[in-house]
């Protein structure tokens, strides 16, 4: 992989795999991620989303390929410049709350009196100063996660991993998260999170690498993706038969209406808006209503990954489907 010198790079990867006992659970990933960027890693649970994050951060090693993180190809070198929050999250439940964010700050290089310090202000600025002092033990699972997470942002790093970050957190905490990872964002922090739910990415992030069976078929763009698909339109006519009618896709979907007009759905012609509206209006076609919808994240993943992993993505976990 090249070096682009335009663009400063939070993480480079080139040919990551990836085998457990003889199967290749990441085949040849490449990802550029760009400094600053809400990167979303999306797949459906098994598609190798948590073991290529754990080959970017060293935590594994890959069996191939390369990877550089914050401008390092040994990752364990940039640790203090890294947060990671796992999906398999758990605290010392003994700890209490801000002795916990301390403790997570000190395995990042930071002196345990300054992260409990720190682990205060914290929970102050995101309204958990009255838990502060309240042992995990006593805390519900969602305050628990929100300790953990603000354990994961204490040594102030320059790059954030969440995997499956939102997974078990209710609607509000969802949205408390969302905002936070703007934040980070905005103050130049690079943030890189991996979701089976793909309505996630598409509110927050810059640009998205979908896995599917260990490889990346897409990484991207948010709108570049987005651009695979053809606007849709939907056309409301007065009239169901004309010589108009050759303007409209073959395939069109057309619904009746019971008083002889007609919906139609289809994707918007490679000649564009200007021949089918001419058309329509010189053959009295009645236009009642028309409008072009740019196509969304999910049908984008559905074109480049298919059908059976985009329901993969959509039954893994229900709840978080919103």
């Amino acid at each position: 992989m090249a070096r682009n010198d335009s663009r400063d790079w939070a993480i480079e990867a080139q040919g990551l795999v990836k085998r457990f006992d003889g199967v290749t659970a990441v085949d040849g990933v490449d990802l550029r991620v760009p400094q600053g960027a809400i990167y979303g890693i999306l797949g459906p649970n098994g598609a190798g989303k948590t073991t290529t994050l754990r080959m970017l951060l060293g935590i594994i090693d890959p069996d191939a390929g390369m990877r550089r993180v914050l401008g390092s190809e040994r990752p364990h070198d940039m640790a203090h410049a890294i947060g990671y929050l796992p999906e398999e999250r758990g605290l010392y439940p003994s700890m209490k709350a801000f002795e916990a964010i301390g403790f997570l700050g000190a395995l990042r290089g930071l002196p345990q009196a300054e992260g409990r310090r720190r682990g205060r202000i914290l929970m102050e600025k995101h309204g958990l100063g009255h838990l502060a002092d309240r042992q995990i033990r006593q805390m519900s699972k969602g305050q628990a996660q929100q300790v953990q997470l603000l354990g994961t942002l204490v040594h102030a790093p320059q790059l954030v991993v969440f995997d499956e970050p939102f997974s078990g957190l209710d609607a509000i905490n969802q949205g408390r998260l969302e905002t936070m990872i703007r934040e980070l964002a905005a103050g130049g922090t690079t943030v890189i999170f991996s979701t089976h739910v793909i309505a996630h990415a598409e509110r927050m992030c810059d640009e998205v690498a979908i896995i599917a069976g260990g490889r990346v078929p897409f990484a991207g763009p948010v709108d570049v993706a987005r651009d695979r698909i053809a606007p849709q339109v939907r056309l409301e006519t007065a009239r169901v038969e004309g010589a108009w009618r050759a303007a409209i896709p073959a395939e069109a979907r057309c619904d009746l209406r019971s008083d002889g007009g007609a919906f139609w759905y289809f994707s918007l012609p490679d000649s564009g808006i200007e021949p089918l509206l001419r058309a329509l209006i010189e053959g009295e076609a009645g236009i009642l209503s028309l409008s072009i919808e740019r196509g969304g994240l999910h049908d984008a993943f559905v074109a480049i990954a298919g059908e059976a992993v985009a329901q993969a993505m959509n039954t893994t976990q229900p709840e978080d489907a919103q």
